[in-house]
């Protein structure tokens, strides 16, 4: 459609635009601009007031990316890369923020961003070949394409416990934390969780409260994260090396090269070798410790020399030994739920105003005006946070009301699971495509270099599309079955499914318990991708 048949479209009170994206963080910031670039029209629906995405809503204290600095920021650009300095290894929440922001600004992004407007629906017609996106604004907006841009963990889940409208006192989310911040000075506090979000903020909400209760379901893993300020001479020799690095990055499982793997076995190490490479990754601090030895996520009896280690690592730090058993997983093997990367958080628990409960022991009975009920106890709180996660990766897609292919709803299609192929797409739903959705490395690899694998990869196919008088492209039923399955496949040859993590959906209620990342890495996973590409997008169906 040319600008003045879009500006009459508009006119008539129907936008029409190539392409629509859902969600403006570091996936939709870098797809506009690659769509731009073919000269597509695009509009950009997010539903806060700025870019940024998770990192925009989860302001909680301590908020931390997990993923080096120096790695988690684009790959695709010398310039941007050069005229930004992070400061620290782990980069904290708001320097994160800063640089969307800059990148936005950089390449004039917000021009087509539309704030504070949530995608309400997405609706299919077969005769035109568009799709028809409305808003909670009243925008109902015409597109060829749509991208779903949502994130893997942007739909905060809120526990609904008995009585939590009744508490008198003040409540929070970790994802989606007030702009302006909480004072916790003088009050007494309740941490709800303590997966990645409850971790980082519970010793900084420590500091600043009278007396915090930590409610605690699952013990988690947590390793040393070794946060510190960059040298100069790092920050400089990564601006000399990053886009060879990212290539270099595409080419491992994880998306990643601050570590190597070691591909030995266990059985192949002796004790002593064992030892010192698990004590030496340990020391390093962050995810090297899952690539201590090639079949740590294979077989439980690797699995098990790692996870006695980390628990000696992490008893060593608890002073108290009533809470020692609390603290120390013992239900699941180490790596099989996302590791949680901690500054001075067991510590915490040797102050004396910081207390935990068992909440597998004594469940959360109901909040009530003045607390937390739990094993038949009233906790007195005058703030409750839950710290509760996400409905990972399906929650914001699901979100939106997406209609497909003759009436059918995305949200029945997997209302067993979802089923995609290659996570880009599901059968019954054309041009609709997925960044970083369930079927692909998405949350077990560095974001960024996943995203930016599948942005290129949507870009060139569209090209393929625009370019060649192609309507529309979407998965077969067949590829996407057997996708489905080589998915399911490879993830059970893992100990992944060992444990009710958010990866299996097990935090919501209700969710089916289905393992949603690809397990094979980013390095194999790229490679189908080049192929299907090759192919002429093999397992897809182009329709003229």
């Amino acid at each position: 459609m040319t600008r003045e048949e879009n500006s009459a479209a508009q006119a008539n009170g129907t936008a029409h635009f190539d392409a629509v994206i859902v969600g403006a963080g570091f996936a939709g910031m870098y797809m506009l601009h690659r769509l731009r670039a073919l000269g597509l029209s695009v509009r950009v629906f997010e539903t806060g007031d700025g870019v940024g995405g998770t990192w925009y809503w989860n302001r909680y204290p301590g908020a931390r990316c997990d993923v080096e600095s120096l790695e988690y920021q684009y790959g695709f650009s010398d310039d941007i890369q050069r005229e930004w300095n992070w400061t620290e290894r782990y980069a904290a929440q708001p320097e994160i923020l800063r640089y969307q922001n800059y990148v936005a600004d950089k390449l004039n992004l917000r021009k087509d961003i539309q704030f504070s407007t949530r995608v309400t629906s997405a609706d299919y017609d077969a005769r035109s070949g568009e799709w028809t996106v409305e808003t909670d604004r009243g925008d109902r907006v015409q597109t060829r394409f749509c991208i779903m841009a949502t994130g893997c963990l942007s739909a905060a889940r809120v526990p609904d416990f008995p009585g939590v409208e009744d508490f008198d006192g003040e409540t929070y989310h970790t994802g989606a934390w007030p702009h302006e911040g909480v004072d916790f000075t003088g009050k007494r506090v309740g941490v709800i969780g303590t997966g990645s979000s409850g971790v980082q903020s519970i010793p900084i909400i420590a500091e600043q409260a009278k007396h915090l209760t930590v409610f605690q379901r699952t013990a988690n893993f947590t390793l040393p994260a070794g946060n510190r300020p960059l040298s100069k001479e790092e920050i400089t020799a990564s601006k000399e090396t990053l886009l060879t690095d990212r290539q270099h990055a595409r080419e491992t499982a994880g998306g990643l090269i601050c570590f190597e793997y070691n591909e030995a076995l266990a059985e192949e190490m002796t004790p002593e070798a064992r030892e010192k490479e698990l004590r030496e990754r340990w020391t390093q601090g962050g995810f090297a410790f899952l690539g201590s030895y090639g079949d740590i996520m294979a077989t439980k009896e690797a699995n098990d020399i790692a996870a006695d280690f980390a628990r000696a690592q992490m008893r060593s730090v608890i002073k108290d030994p009533a809470i020692v058993d609390i603290l120390l997983p013992d239900d699941h093997p180490v790596g099989v739920k996302r590791l949680c990367l901690d500054t001075h958080y067991l510590e915490t628990f040797n102050l004396p105003h910081v207390d935990i409960v068992d909440v597998r022991a004594n469940p959360i009975e109901r909040i009530t005006k003045s607390g937390i009920v739990s094993g038949g106890r009233e906790y007195e709180v005058d703030v409750i946070v839950f710290a509760t996660g996400f409905d990972a990766m399906t929650g914001a897609i699901l979100g939106v009301d997406i209609t497909g292919r003759d009436g059918m709803k995305l949200r029945d299609k997997w209302a067993a699971g979802p089923r995609t192929y290659l996570g880009l797409g599901s059968a019954g739903f054309p041009n609709l495509f997925f960044i970083t959705g369930p079927g692909s490395p998405s949350v077990l690899s560095n974001m960024i270099v996943s995203i930016e694998q599948h942005v290129d990869w949507i870009t060139d196919c569209l090209s393929r599309l625009t370019s060649g008088n192609v309507r529309s492209i979407e998965a077969t039923p067949d590829a996407e079955d057997e996708w489905v399955a080589h998915v399911n496949e490879l993830a059970s040859e893992t100990l992944y499914p060992q444990a009710n993590s958010w990866y299996m959906g097990a935090n919501i209620p209700g969710k089916p318990r289905v393992f949603m990342p690809y397990t094979g890495g980013v390095n194999v996973y790229g490679e189908k991708l080049a192929e299907v590409a090759a192919a002429d997008y093999e397992g897809f169906r182009l329709d003229a």
